[in-house]
C-alpha cells in the first residue's frame, strides 16, 4: 500500500486547507453520504454526529501524516474496518463514502480541485478502503 511521491505531496498540499475548517468538510462529508446512501443514515442513529465528524477528521489527518508511508498505519486501518463490520457496513458502503468524500473535498476546494488533486484523494482512499476491506474480511471469517 503506497502512494507516488507526486500523490503524497498532492494530498498534503490540499489537506493543509481543508484541516484549517474540518468542520465543514465532515458536514459537507456526511450530507451528501445520507444523499447518496440514505440507508446508512441508521447506522448514525444512537450515535453524536459531532463525535463522529471529528473521528472521521482525526482518521484522514492520520493518512495524510502518514501518506508516505502508509504501511504503518495498516493495523489501524484493518481494525477500523473489523469494527466497522459491527456497525452493519458492507463492501458496498465504501463506494458511497468514496464519493462522499471526493465530494465533499472538490466543494470546499472549488476551482483548486484539479484532476491531480483528485486522482491523489483518489489513491489515497482507494488504498485505506482496501485496507479496512481486509480488516473486516478477517472479521468474517472469525464469525464464520
Amino acid at each position: 500500500m503506497t502512494l507516488s511521491p507526486e500523490d503524497v505531496t498532492a494530498i498534503r498540499q490540499s489537506w493543509t486547507a481543508l484541516s484549517m475548517d474540518p468542520e465543514t468538510l465532515t458536514q459537507r462529508f456526511y450530507a451528501e453520504l445520507f444523499r447518496i446512501a440514505p440507508e446508512v443514515r441508521p447506522m448514525f442513529a444512537g450515535s453524536d454526529l459531532q463525535s463522529q465528524r471529528r473521528k472521521l477528521a482525526a482518521a484522514i489527518g492520520m493518512v495524510v501524516h502518514h501518506a508516505d508511508r502508509l504501511a504503518a498505519v495498516v493495523p489501524a486501518l484493518e481494525d477500523l474496518g473489523r469494527r466497522h463490520v459491527g456497525y452493519g457496513v458492507t463492501d458496498a458502503h465504501y463506494d458511497a463514502v468514496g464519493r462522499a468524500l471526493i465530494h465533499a473535498i472538490a466543494e470546499i476546494h472549488g476551482p483548486s480541485f484539479t484532476p491531480k488533486i483528485r486522482n491523489a484523494w483518489l489513491a489515497a482512499y482507494t488504498a485505506v478502503a482496501a485496507t479496512m476491506q481486509a480488516g473486516a474480511a478477517t472479521a468474517f471469517r472469525k464469525s464464520a
